[in-house]
């Protein structure tokens, strides 16, 4: 296959644009704010879990599942969405949307509340991550992709980190102002800081609207585009909701046919059973309602995705590679979500130590770590693969994984605080190298027109095996076992999964660059 990159002879290869390098870095501003909304919460628990009166479990419930299931959820419809309409436009509004719902988690009194606000961020921020990755891929040539995408990736990270120095100096300075009992407004600190946080991303989302929306498939070669679909974007949009939101979902079925439907009303009720089954035996049936619902949608959206467009079904769930990568890192995710999630509270009760030495310490080391792994994950993807071979892309993944598990279990079995410390910075260096490999292999192993669409579904992955499942195991094991310790080793349980989904997808897309070679 000719690389569309090679240029003839005598030609120089495509230049990139210093606007790309600026839209890069709203977009890396966009990132770090989406993370600093999405991971305020862990810095404020010990506060939060005493005002509300909640579990561990309850706590990754709302960390991760109530945020999580509708993330992935709604960021399929509105990745389709990108791929038709204004994707800055889009992400603007998506912008608005999870700040002014983090906002609202400052009002929160009670646990439905906060989860309800969780939920709202939760669907907001479903338009980043698939309007992002398909604007960088316009903005950026193949071989630059990754790179960029990575730099964009750090956000999570830096975001992550600053978020907890911004959440415990807030909540700290607030409850230290004021004499016990006469806090104004009757708001705890921990509200204060969401409502600090949530309101300024109003008037970024402006800033994000102003940005130039680049033409789509611009590096990519010409048999390769494909014109948006016509008719109305928002037409289609409420079409792929009724596709995957219920009971709209049994509508959309009944459309395709009798068969269709019998066979959604079938999924619809083994999710249900085994939801109520494992409910029966595990209890926290809110977070197996969630994640029954997620499933459900899940299937329902890929059974309308296979007859309304079969080029994206197949590029998504007929691809070993795209699936391979999709579930491995979604494993991986699994562990450093947990560890997002419990790594502040874990340093707080095991080493006792204070809020602000956790925000700097943890928060810092991992904010740096994170996003130099991503960035070096990604370069190094870029320059292993040397702009078409994608196999080695996952390489990368495989590589920091399995390197990323030294540090991790010294972390959570020293009885050291320094040294506890020092392995914050090598394990999220590591763990988010993996990211930097993924997400660039993603984009360059699927068609230009589904990109947004493909990118949501590695989203996905990420999200309900991850953000969905990984916090809220880490929390249910630490409640059951009374140790926090016992649910973030616990999690590396799903480790050999992901070495076996990335080997898949390693040999289906080695076999593929052999064939072309």
């Amino acid at each position: 296959m000719e690389d569309p990159e090679t240029p003839a002879r005598g030609e120089k290869a495509p230049r990139i644009e210093p606007y790309s390098w600026y839209a890069l870095g709203v977009l890396v501003i966009v990132y770090i704010l989406n993370f600093i909304d999405r991971q305020l919460l862990t810095i404020l628990a010990v506060d939060l879990k005493r005002d509300l009166g909640i579990s561990d479990s309850e706590f990754g419930f709302l960390y991760g599942t109530a945020f999580g299931v509708f993330y992935a959820l709604f960021g399929i419809p509105l990745g389709k969405l990108a791929d038709r309409w204004t994707r800055t436009r889009l992400l603007a509004i998506g912008l608005a949307v999870w700040s002014a719902m983090t906002a609202l988690s400052g009002l929160s009194r009670n646990f439905t509340q906060l989860g309800l606000a969780r939920i709202g961020v939760g669907v907001g921020e479903a338009s980043a991550g698939p309007s992002a990755y398909s604007l960088l891929s316009d903005y950026f040539p193949p071989r630059r992709r990754a790179t960029a995408i990575a730099i964009y990736s750090a956000g999570i990270y830096l975001g992550g980190g600053v978020s907890l120095f911004i959440g415990s100096s807030i909540a700290n300075a607030w409850n230290s102002g004021f004499a016990p009992g006469a806090h104004p407004f009757g708001l705890a600190g921990w509200q204060v800081a969401f409502l600090a946080v949530g309101l300024p991303g109003l008037l970024l989302a402006g800033w994000v609207n102003s940005l130039r929306e680049p033409a789509r498939g611009r590096y990519d070669p010409p048999t390769h585009r494909r014109a948006p679909p016509e008719g109305s974007p928002f037409k289609a949009f409420l079409a792929d909701l009724g596709t995957i939101v219920p009971p709209f979902t049994l509508i959309a079925a009944a459309r395709r046919g009798g068969g269709a439907l019998t066979a959604n009303i079938a999924a619809a009720a083994i999710i249900a059973a085994l939801a109520a089954g494992i409910t029966a035996v595990l209890g926290d049936p809110v977070q197996w309602i969630a994640l029954g619902v997620g499933s459900y949608a899940i299937f329902s959206w890929a059974a309308s995705l296979r007859v309304q467009d079969p080029a994206a079904f197949a590029a998504i769930w007929k691809s070993p590679s795209v699936l391979g990568v999709t579930i491995g890192y979604g494993l991986i995710s699994f562990v450093s979500y947990a560890n997002s999630a419990f790594g502040p509270l874990y340093a707080i009760r095991t080493f006792h130590a204070s809020t602000d030495e956790v925000a700097i310490m943890v928060g810092g080391l991992a904010a740096a770590g994170g996003a130099a792994g991503v960035i070096a994950g990604g370069a190094m993807a870029d320059r292993l693969s040397r702009g078409h071979d994608n196999a080695r892309r996952v390489l990368v993944v495989i590589g920091g994984l399995a390197a990323g598990l030294l540090p991790y279990a010294v972390m959570l079995t020293t009885d050291s605080k320094a040294v506890f410390y020092a392995m914050v910075f090598p394990t999220w260096f590591l763990l988010s190298a993996a990211l930097g490999g993924a997400s660039g292999t993603i984009v360059n192993i699927v068609p230009p027109q589904v990109r947004a669409t493909a990118t949501a579904a590695f989203l996905l992955g990420a999200t309900m095996l991850g953000l969905a499942l990984g916090p809220y195991a880490a929390g249910r094991l630490s409640t059951d076992f009374g140790s926090l310790k016992v649910g973030l080793v616990g999690v590396l349980a799903v480790v050999p999964i992901a070495f076996a989904a990335l080997f898949i997808a390693w040999r289906a897309l080695n076999r593929q660059h052999q064939g072309e070679g």
